[in-house]
């Protein structure tokens, strides 16, 4: 059960009560109503039905900020069967792609559709609460799959905790160029970028437990559910970081941080972060912490 307490500080000192949905609904109608807000997920339909033949229904199918395909099933308490049955979908999900993209196309246009990122559907189950098999569990998939527990607290405020999350794909070929080039051979600019690129690898992760990557020819994201970094390949002299921490709080230096709100690039986030030395990622610690923190 979750350990998360929460206090009204107005008056005095005052524990406001967690509780448990009165039914499933009520879960899936706020989440869904702010998906993305709340999962970084885009919905696309609720209750869809997966045809007579299959028999079954999905709570939510969504796509998220990478165009990656999303379930997400929802249980008002514990429920040992939902990541079974989350994965039971996503099989039927790889099956009928086609189906997807004509989802994704008629909401968000052939844009998008046409570059759902297959590699990586992942599988959201949110719940009252989830047991140490079913952590165990999903660390056994080779699937993308994240445990949120829920809790209200009185009627105005929802909580969601990530209990576990696992990402199953393959890294991106440009990561593996980069790793081709931090070997010890290599020497000038192009190395001491595959050098910062892969400190910084290693950075983002470190931030939290419940970190995961996402790998896109044109960025690799770092996420905790919503993405809250997103690293562009390194060029020869600097390497690009997109963070959500929000540009407005952040006191820019001109060449190492920019707000590209409105600007075209690729990965999500406003706040641009310009590497090109280990001083520059020692710098850049303290904004990798408040984007982590803002997700």
């Amino acid at each position: 059960m979750s350990g998360l307490k929460l206090f009204k500080t107005k008056d005095g000192v005052t524990e406001v009560a967690a509780r448990l949905a009165e039914v499933e609904a009520d879960v899936q109608g706020l989440i869904e109503a702010n998906m993305e807000t709340m999962l970084g997920v885009r919905i696309l339909a609720s209750e869809y039905s997966t045809g007579p033949v299959h028999g079954g229904r999905i709570d939510s199918l969504g796509i998220d900020e990478n165009n990656a395909p999303v379930i997400v099933e929802y249980k008002r308490g514990t429920d040992a069967g939902v990541i079974h049955q989350g994965l039971f979908y996503m099989a039927w999900l790889v099956d009928h792609k086609d189906a997807f993209r004509r989802l994704v196309r008629d909401r968000y246009g052939a844009a998008v559709a046409s570059c759902v990122l297959w590699s990586a559907p992942r599988l959201i189950c949110v719940a009252g609460d989830f047991t140490r098999y079913d952590i165990h569990a999903v660390r056994e998939h080779r699937r993308s799959i994240d445990l949120v527990r829920y809790r209200f607290f009185g009627d105005e405020h929802i909580g969601l905790e990530t209990v576990a999350s696992v990402t199953g794909f393959s890294v991106s070929p440009w990561a593996k160029r980069q790793r081709t080039a931090e070997e010890p051979h290599r020497r000038g600019a192009d190395g001491a970028i595959a050098e910062l690129a892969a400190a910084v690898d290693e950075a983002l992760p470190g931030l939290g437990e419940d970190i995961t990557t996402v790998h896109r020819k044109q960025y690799r994201a770092y996420q905790r559910l919503r993405n809250f970094a997103c690293v562009c390949p390194p060029r020869r002299t600097k390497l690009l970081v997109y963070l959500k921490a929000n540009p407005k709080h952040v006191d820019l230096v001109p060449g190492f941080t920019r707000d590209v709100t409105g600007l075209g690039h690729h990965g999500t986030g406003d706040l641009e972060v310009k590497l090109r030395t280990d001083r520059d990622l020692e710098r850049a610690q303290d904004l990798f912490r408040l984007s982590y923190g803002a997700t």
